[in-house]
């Protein structure tokens, strides 16, 4: 052994040593496994909550409106436009429109659900211009009155055998509540 590595040894052996420090952070902190989990299980409460009203929060209005609604819409005015056609596509005639929707019984003209002679299905028919919302005319309504309430709608574009009432064309809206 080399001198240098010797005289390193004794003065480890002389040197005095200094006690050994316990630390005591963790007695001085308070916090136990009954923290912990407590604080982890509020943590996960509040996530679940979160992830139970995310979808209440993408869509905030719910339509009371179904597809079984939107397809019967669809299919009314696919019926009327085909029934009242005269023969050039998509012109309605307004003699047929009348003699057909305005007099008659929808319920039966259109296939419409009821029960002990009361419609189940409420059904609105109305041609329109294409920038306005009411009809162009009483002789252009059908059925039943629409207030405004949550309702699946269909709608074509349309012109009229005359050509006055519509310029360029018309729209066609179906409703069904």
């Amino acid at each position: 052994m080399s001198g240098r590595q010797e005289s390193q040894r004794d003065q480890d052996r002389t040197r005095a040593h200094r006690p050994r420090t316990i630390s005591t952070a963790w007695l001085e902190r308070g916090q136990t496994t009954q923290d912990f989990v407590v604080g982890i299980g509020v943590f996960l409460l509040a996530i679940a909550f979160v992830f139970s009203f995310f979808p209440a929060l993408v869509t905030p209005y719910d339509s009371s409106v179904g597809g079984a609604e939107t397809a019967q819409a669809d299919r009314i005015a696919d019926r009327i436009v085909n029934d009242t056609s005269t023969g050039t596509p998509n012109e309605l005639n307004e003699t047929e429109f009348d003699k057909r929707y305005r007099s008659g019984d929808l319920t039966e003209e259109l296939g419409l659900r009821s029960s002990n002679d009361n419609a189940i299905d409420q059904v609105n028919v109305t041609v329109t211009e294409l920038n306005e919302t009411v009809a162009i005319d009483d002789d252009w309504t059908a059925g039943d009155a629409y207030d405004d309430q949550a309702a699946a709608s269909s709608a074509r574009i349309v012109t009229t055998n005359d050509g006055s009432d519509c310029e360029p064309a018309c729209r066609l809206v179906v409703r069904v509540w």
